[in-house]
């Protein structure tokens, strides 16, 4: 059977902003590309991303023809809806005709808007649609954290739930604003979920579940680094943007409490892109509360992380939010690292406690404690959970997976019929 023509679709470029979305897309394309399938990815850039020597509305990646990014203006994330679509309904649809894409893979729909569902439907009337889910974003106007405001955890959406957070918005707006989007998901032939806890938060939304397909991540090969050291494992790494949500402030706290043992080491690996100043000064209190346990290295780059990996015994996910599937926790699987990890969301579903890791109460900065406590101290613990650990998917595997996907997906859609 000959593979079909896909278009991978992201709000973002890895080389532009190295999220775990689009490094996923990314990876997804490149491995696709390498199987000998016809490919082409695209990924938007804003105004301030820009490069102004190149016209028009798309933009080069590099020498490759097989990758481009798209212009966009204005994006509203209550809507997800674009605010200046025109240049990029002519520019997009013109890609469209050219492509001929027999599937167009949408990463997100962030910047794109959801009306480009509604586009490609009109523009490729046979192409078959698919939308990976790699947050909750479509479900909660609070930047899909699905917390509240307050941070409370929050596990469904509704109305007066809703303007709870934002009470300037009426309540019938929320309401609209969920019929809005699933009339446009509608046209999406197959939705990815990379965990069983985000594709049950999407049914519970209102996403029909026979079209939700749960496939889970995956993270480039590599070869762990070989271990010399026996005895204790007392340095813990934190990878990752430090943003409220990722648990930064809770791992310095539990950090305070190990003050005691003279070699734990917490390193926190990541760039501080989360810029509300309250948050910034309550990390610098805590960085300096935390003492000399704590070390601060900053960005890292991709093709850094085997090294930084090697270095730490443990990798902790302290995230306070319901994380889908985070990146992170293959990573630090396909390096030989066991991870502690928060009890809830996607995380507790790659993470089994005693297993292949140790899962702690989320938010729960004493029970991290003691349970980072357990895994300096143990010397027979992490030899225990590090043979546990088994080999995650390989961005080829995915590709093949998806490939499955692809083709038990008719041209002629359940989703257009309906």
């Amino acid at each position: 059977m000959t593979p079909p023509r896909v278009l991978f679709l992201a709000h973002g470029h890895p080389a532009l902003v190295p999220g775990g979305t689009e490094i996923l897309a990314h990876d997804l394309f490149s491995a696709w590309k390498q199987a000998g399938h016809p490919g082409l990815f695209v990924g938007c850039v804003t105004p301030a991303q820009r490069d102004a020597r190149q016209a028009g509305i798309f933009q080069a990646v590099g020498p490759s023809a097989d990758e481009m990014l798209v212009h966009v203006a204005g994006f509203d994330p209550f809507l997800f809806a674009q605010t200046e679509p025109a240049s990029f309904v002519q520019g997009f649809g013109e890609l469209l005709r050219r492509f001929e894409p027999d599937v167009v893979h949408l990463h997100h729909l962030a910047l794109l808007g959801s009306e480009t569902l509604a586009l490609i439907r009109a523009v490729r009337p046979t192409a078959r649609i698919v939308l990976t889910l790699h947050d909750y974003a479509l479900i909660c106007a609070n930047e899909g954290l699905m917390t509240t405001t307050g941070g409370a955890l929050c596990d469904r959406a509704s109305p007066d739930a809703c303007r709870g957070c934002f009470p300037a918005v009426a309540p019938d707006r929320f309401e609209l604003r969920r019929l809005h989007l699933q009339r446009l998901l509608g046209l999406v032939d197959a939705f990815v979920a990379p965990s069983r806890f985000l594709r049950d938060r999407y049914v519970a939304w209102g996403l029909p579940q026979s079209r939700l397909h749960v496939i889970g991540n995956a993270v480039p090969a590599a070869t762990p680094a070989a271990e010399t050291r026996t005895g204790k494992r007392p340095i813990v790494g934190v990878f990752g943007n430090q943003a409220p949500h990722k648990g930064v402030l809770l791992a310095l706290e539990a950090a305070r409490s190990l003050a005691d043992i003279d070699d734990f080491r917490l390193r926190l690996h990541g760039e501080t892109l989360y810029r509300e100043p309250g948050f910034l000064a309550a990390l610098d209190r805590a960085k300096a509360e935390a003492g000399p346990a704590v070390q601060i290295d900053g960005p890292y780059r991709r093709d850094q992380l085997g090294r930084l990996m090697a270095a730490v015994d443990w990798v902790l996910v302290p995230s306070t939010w319901w994380e889908n599937a985070p990146l992170v926790i293959l990573e630090a699987f396909r390096h030989g690292r066991p991870v502690i990890a928060a009890d809830i969301g996607g995380m507790a579903e790659l993470v089994q406690h005693e297993s292949n890791g140790l899962l702690f109460r989320a938010r729960d900065a004493h029970d991290l404690a003691r349970t980072l406590r357990r895994a300096v101290g143990d010397e027979r613990l992490w030899p225990q959970l590090a043979a546990g650990i088994a080999s995650p998917p390989t961005p080829a595997q995915l590709a093949d997976r998806h490939a499955e996907l692809y083709a038990a997906l008719p041209t002629a859609s359940l989703a257009r019929s309906a």
